[in-house]
């Protein structure tokens, strides 16, 4: 938790030092309570004025009253440095996810990034708003509390000392049984909130297939889990309060005890004395067990937020395996790509999901990649913006190993158009002129992405490009979707466009406009298609036939017809012998 609390700003760092003083303060004062409560015992005992009784009372009630402030602006300041600190953490976090690749990303699982950035954060803060004020309020009570009382009376002290043993053994116990729990209750958390996410991305699926019940006994499963996890933390944790009040009510009975047998004892002069003593170590003693029942607070409060700063720590301090090259200047060569005996597999795999791959495109072709489910197009086209990084081979872009690469600088020359087409919550414009490099895009740019893209629906929408949609694109259809994504690209004007398999949503005729229209105003970028469709790459300058991860085909798509079984079999199961001849 020290690591983390070195993302404290020093404004912040200022105000723990000033609470550090003003607790120790706030502590003198109230220990000084004690000593004018001694003083107006003697008086009354020994018929004192009403000034020796009036003037040790406005003492107090100065004394409680600064105590009241000081606690106050340490309160302002345990919450000034907490939210700081909360926001500093949740930014580091967010900007560590994004800068993972999907390695890391799949390694650590989406819901698990969510429950660290806002549960794990919250309860570290929690620790520090309360700590702050109990954690170090507790310590300097009680060891100045002890020293107070220290030479007052040997079993006084004993008795004292006795409580304070047998409390920090109870705490000891169930730190030793609880802090275990609150590991398995983080993993519960992050196991609920994946059921719970998974179950709402695929309710339309599970409504369909009538599967409310199974999903239900799946989340039943996940939060019988979770609940009885915290429902043993929770019976330890109440194990504390009423042994503490045992403590608290059995240390008072014991220094009154022993002071009644002493003052028994005493001689008439050293009765009074005594007397007050005991009032004051009382009150001494309360002090040093509510310093400890803070700490128990403390305590309690804790191993969770322990638990939850080595899973945040987790994730900031978990390196990248994609390293960011240093390359960023212009290159001679413009949207040229080259595969060299390419291989991949996702890490901790055993199996390879392509092999051996070597192919060159170049500035203006259009080149296909095709082939059976599973046979590995997608990873393909994924290893040129480094979502992964190779296995062994290389990809250069432009004469560059893209490992090379600056990420913005690699990623400027990329027009990416996904496979499940992403839509952000905004207006339609917002979503094309999305990223960094399109931040100064003119509205008729914008406007002309949409004509290429074939989104004629935006002009018949009140709003036009202002239209806002709603998270995820819910409120659009899937074909407007890919549409507004495939124009987000083409805005851009990158030297390469990569469409993974990003026409599957449109209908054959806006899939043959689109595809027209795109090559008379990208005629010299280079594009990358994977598409299941033989009409939608037919006239591409080069097709790929992938099978079981290998290239097992390479050419026109005449060429392919004669020379690759399995090109043949896949345009076959789509279109007919004779429309195939004919094509």
């Amino acid at each position: 938790m020290i690591k983390l609390l070195r993302n404290l700003k020093p404004k912040e760092k200022i105000f723990a030092l000033i609470s550090v003083f003003l607790v120790a303060l706030q502590v003198h004062l109230e220990l000084k309570i004690p000593d004018y409560m001694q003083g107006m015992t003697q008086a009354l005992q020994t018929n004192g004025t009403m000034n020796d009784i009036l003037v040790p009372g406005g003492h107090m009630l100065l004394c409680a009253f600064a105590s009241l402030l000081l606690a106050v602006i340490v309160g302002y300041f345990a919450a000034t440095i907490s939210a700081g600190f909360t926001k500093v953490t949740r930014k580091k976090l967010f900007e560590k996810v994004e800068s993972f690749s999907m390695s890391e990303i799949k390694n650590f699982l989406p819901s698990s990034l969510i429950t660290r950035t806002t549960n794990d954060v919250a309860n570290i803060r929690m620790f520090i708003s309360m700590g702050l004020q109990l954690l170090l309020r507790a310590p300097i009570m009680a060891i100045w509390a002890i020293y107070k009382i220290a030479n007052k009376n040997f079993s006084w002290t004993l008795v004292t000392i006795i409580a304070v043993v047998l409390l920090l053994t109870l705490i000891s116990t169930l730190i030793i049984f609880v802090l275990p729990k609150f590991k398995i209750m983080q993993k519960l958390t992050d196991n609920l909130n994946d059921v719970t996410r998974e179950n709402l991305i695929g309710i339309r699926v599970v409504r369909a297939f009538n599967a409310e019940e199974y999903q239900e006994n799946k989340f039943d499963k996940a939060n019988k889990e979770l609940t009885n996890t915290s429902m043993f933390t929770q019976k330890m944790l109440n194990i504390l309060s009423p042994f503490m009040s045992l403590i608290m009510q059995g240390i008072t009975l014991a220094i009154y005890i022993i002071g009644a047998v002493l003052i028994n004892q005493a001689a008439l002069l050293d009765k009074i004395t005594l007397f007050s003593d005991m009032i004051v170590f009382s009150t001494y003693a309360m002090n040093v067990v509510i310093s400890f029942l803070m700490l128990s607070m403390i305590f309690i409060i804790y191993p969770r937020a322990s638990v939850s700063s080595k899973r945040i720590l987790e994730v900031l301090e978990t390196e990248n395996s994609i390293k960011d090259g240093d390359f960023n200047k212009n290159t001679k060569e413009k949207g040229l790509i080259e595969f060299k005996n390419v291989c991949f597999k996702y890490p901790d795999a055993k199996e390879y999901i392509l092999k051996d791959i070597s192919f060159k495109a170049n500035k203006g072709e259009t080149i296909a990649i095709i082939g059976r489910t599973g046979c590995g197009k997608s990873t393909l086209i994924n290893l040129i913006p480094r979502f992964y990084d190779v296995t062994e081979g290389s990809i250069l872009i432009d004469n560059v190993n893209v490992k090379d690469y600056k990420e913005e600088t690699l990623n400027n020359k990329i027009g990416y158009i996904s496979q499940k087409a992403v839509i952000f919550s905004g207006s339609i414009k917002d979503n094309i002129k999305y990223g960094k490099s399109l931040k100064n895009i003119k509205e008729e740019d914008i406007k002309k992405a949409l004509e290429i893209a074939q989104a004629e629906f935006v002009n018949e929408l009140d709003e036009g490009i202002n239209y806002d949609i709603s998270r995820g694109g819910t409120n659009i259809s899937g074909g407007q979707k890919q549409r507004i994504s495939i124009a987000r690209a083409i805005a851009k004007q990158p030297e390469i466009y990569i469409f993974d398999d990003s026409f599957s949503a449109l209908d054959y005729k806006t899939d043959y406009n689109l595809r027209k229209a795109l090559k008379e105003y990208t005629k010299d970028a280079t594009i990358l298609i994977v598409a299941q469709r033989i009409g939608t790459i037919k006239n591409a300058d080069k097709i790929i036939v992938l099978e079981e991860g290998k290239c097992v085909g390479m050419g026109t798509h005449k060429e392919l017809l004669k020379t690759c079984d399995v090109y043949k079999e896949i345009a076959l199961s789509q279109i007919t012998k004779e429309e195939l001849e004919n094509a």
